[in-house]
């Protein structure tokens, strides 16, 4: 069961090749300053092979969620260095995945702060804020002389991220925030050097990736990506367009010598993944569920095929602090509880028990 042996990404030695997803989970208050609930939260994980956290803002208009945390101040950096020293002390590996929401938020949540994207195109639907669900605004579309601000704070969160004791980052292009806003043809309508042409759209996301692993080192950077996910507005329904953007965007991420590429996709045994896998050149991390659970026979077939060269997973990981003894045992699990995903307190997050012998 290669699921279990051990697998290095970059300057990163893992002792097995199961990966906890990036979790917004909404628990570090008002002020974003990761806390003890959280410190247990991570360090209860900290068997698996790799915690990607939560996404973490970079800048203050860049929150998304209402009790998200954060690495620009210095009490934030503060809170994320006693988790990384609390997952270290229990034997695991943590990076932080840094995420500018980019039109995925509201003033109301951000602090005032105007909204911004690629273009001036607001979402359908409503956003969670602080005062409750409110419609998405029209962002502004940034400017060119925005976007190198843009670069520098994802340089300086990932900077923070390895003063506070982090093994590395994640950088986020998935899930409709603002790097995959500039891919999507929906979201980007741009029609400067960072729209229009599938090389266009994927230039930023280039751009900011390449400034952070010249920053902290490429081997202590990884990037995730959700192609023809079609969520929050950020659409991708041209097989032909995905191919083209995606392609141009690992082709310039290839030569960075990155620790991983993240891919959350229904389809990795497909066309697409393992186009983008041969182009990319280096580890392939595969999640295939995304409000699904992935059941360890989905997981173990998914390496034992060769698909990927390791697994991430999100629900699994919530309810099971120990999955890793769960799944080599094969064990029974807790199930997962989705009306605690969200909240300010340990229940549904700090409370699922491990495994009684």
């Amino acid at each position: 069961m290669s699921l279990f042996t051990p697998l290095n990404l970059g300057a990163l030695e893992l002792p097995n090749r199961l990966v906890m997803a990036p979790l917004t989970r909404m628990r570090s208050g008002v002020d974003g300053i990761p806390g003890e609930l959280n410190i247990e939260h991570y360090s209860q994980r900290a068997t698996l092979g790799l915690i990607v956290t939560e996404g973490v803002y970079p800048d203050k208009a860049g929150q998304g969620f209402p009790g998200q945390p954060g690495l620009v101040t210095d009490e934030q950096v503060a809170g994320w260095t006693k988790v990384a020293d609390a997952v270290h002390a229990a034997g695991g590996r943590i990076v932080a995945q840094v995420m500018h929401a980019g039109r995925v938020t509201h003033e109301e949540t951000n602090g005032g702060l105007q909204v911004v994207a690629p273009s001036a195109i607001a979402i359908n639907g409503e956003s969670h804020t602080y005062k409750g669900k409110l419609p998405y605004p029209q962002p502004r579309a940034l400017t060119l002389d925005d976007l190198p601000g843009i670069i520098d704070g994802f340089v300086q969160a990932s900077r923070n991220a390895i003063e506070a004791g982090l093994d590395g980052v994640e950088i986020h292009s998935a899930n409709g925030y603002l790097l995959h806003e500039f891919l999507s043809p929906a979201s980007n309508q741009r029609d400067d050097i960072y729209g229009g042409s599938p090389e266009n759209r994927a230039r930023f996301v280039i751009e900011v990736t390449t400034a952070v692993a010249a920053a902290i080192g490429a081997d202590r950077v990884g990037i995730r990506i959700s192609p023809e996910h079609n969520i929050q507005d950020a659409l991708e329904t041209d097989p032909a367009d995905v191919l083209a953007t995606y392609g141009a965007l690992v082709d310039g991420l290839a030569p960075l010598g990155l620790a991983y590429l993240s891919v959350l996709h229904r389809d990795p045994a497909g066309e697409l993944v393992p186009a983008l896998r041969a182009r990319f050149g280096g580890p392939l991390l595969v999640n295939t569920g995304f409000g699904e659970v992935t059941t360890r026979a989905e997981a173990l077939a998914l390496l034992d095929d060769g698909l990927g060269d390791g697994v991430v997973v999100g629900r699994a990981a919530i309810a099971n602090p120990d999955l890793v003894r769960r799944w080599l045992e094969n064990l029974p699990l807790n199930e997962p509880n989705p009306l605690t995903f969200y909240g300010p307190d340990a229940v549904g997050y700090t409370d699922y028990p491990a495994y009684a012998n």
